[in-house]
């Protein structure tokens, strides 16, 4: 499925999902993840959703 897919459906960014798309940027720091910031955005987010969800 594309990201472009308006039939995409959105789930929260996990820990371990950040965790994993950091060790891939950190392994190719030339690559689009490391260069376009997703890195840090993948981390904010997942301390977003986990912050979201302890307060429930």
């Amino acid at each position: 499925m594309s990201t472009n897919d308006t039939r995409a459906t959105s789930r929260k960014m996990t820990p371990e999902d950040a965790r994993r798309i950091q060790r891939s940027a950190d392994k190719n720091p030339n690559g689009k993840t490391a260069i376009t910031g997703f890195k840090q955005r993948a981390r904010s987010a997942a301390d977003r959703s986990d912050e979201h969800s302890r307060r429930r």
